[in-house]
């Protein structure tokens, strides 16, 4: 073997044969950066979650941050312990040069297809999951991070409905002013805070706002302004008071409304001043509808 060759086999050691080493269970799931599937590992007969990058466009999205040694999807992941957070077991690299990350099964519905279905397995649980939303966000920036893509379609719900469980760090960044420069509009445009949209600076404030979109979704089954499907359409966040939640679900405690409008005020200064704050005041209110 040459030196050339020697080298390359070392570089290739760490890497795993995705295809030997995971029975795929259930076809890929594909999203905007990667493939999720439902595999079996060989060599444990663990049933996980399988999340395979898309290789070039994890290089495009690297490449915004650029000498800020940021970590990566899977380093973060790993960083995540908190039991309203999806368990990551491992990550690392494929031989085909793909970043892939195994983590927990969870076998139940997206509550975006909870919200989109008008689920009746949200009715009397909607608080719980608020609560729970709130615990793994707040978790997050405990850890000093900024999540970036709140948004239903990224907390996965029990099938009965009573949990819930966050999930999806492809886009989230360290909460420190380098990551934190005007610019970055990575998201999901119907969630995303005035301030991401307008190139602003930002901070974990950006996650109140999304996160306050996501609720107010959840209980009213629709968004508190024009749904759209590009960048396009978030520049309409902030531009005019949206509809108090009560109008479309006229039931849902004062206190609790309170809380989903000041999250998604247009100026930051408006909101919550944390998760931690959000979390305080809802641990307070013990049901989400009027008696």
């Amino acid at each position: 073997m040459g030196i050339g060759q020697l080298f390359k086999s070392m570089l290739d050691s760490g890497k795993v044969d995705i295809e030997r080493r995971y029975e795929i269970l259930r076809a890929a799931v594909s999203g905007t950066m990667s493939d999720f599937h439902m595999a079996r590992d060989r060599k444990s007969g663990q049933i996980v979650g399988l999340k395979i990058l898309d290789k070039k466009k994890t290089e495009q999205l690297e490449a915004r941050f650029k000498g800020l040694s940021k970590p990566s999807e899977g380093e973060i992941s790993m960083q995540m312990i908190h039991p309203r957070i999806v368990v990551t077991h491992s990550f690392g690299m494929t031989t085909k040069g793909e970043q892939f990350i195994v983590m927990e099964f969870l076998d139940g519905p997206g509550l975006n297809s909870c919200i989109i279905g008008r689920n009746p397995i949200l009715d009397g649980n909607r608080l719980a999951l608020m609560t729970q939303a709130a615990e793994a966000l707040d978790a997050v920036h405990q850890a000093g991070y900024i999540h970036r893509d709140v948004c239903p379609r990224n907390f996965v719900c029990a099938k009965d409905g009573k949990s819930l469980k966050l999930i999806d760090f492809g886009l989230t960044v360290p909460a420190t002013p380098p990551f934190q420069q005007p610019g970055n509009r990575t998201g999901t445009p119907n969630y995303m805070a005035p301030e991401v949209v307008r190139r602003r600076a930002t901070d974990q404030r950006l996650d109140i706002f999304a996160f306050g979109a996501s609720m107010y979704e959840m209980f009213a089954f629709e968004l508190p302004w024009v749904r759209g499907s590009d960048g396009l359409a978030a520049m309409s966040h902030g531009a005019s008071e949206p509809p108090p939640l009560s109008q479309y679900y006229p039931k849902i405690r004062p206190e609790l409304e309170a809380i989903i409008m000041k999250c998604i005020q247009a100026e930051p200064a408006d909101r919550h001043a944390s998760m931690d704050s959000v979390l305080q005041q809802l641990r307070r209110i013990k049901s989400e509808d009027v008696d």
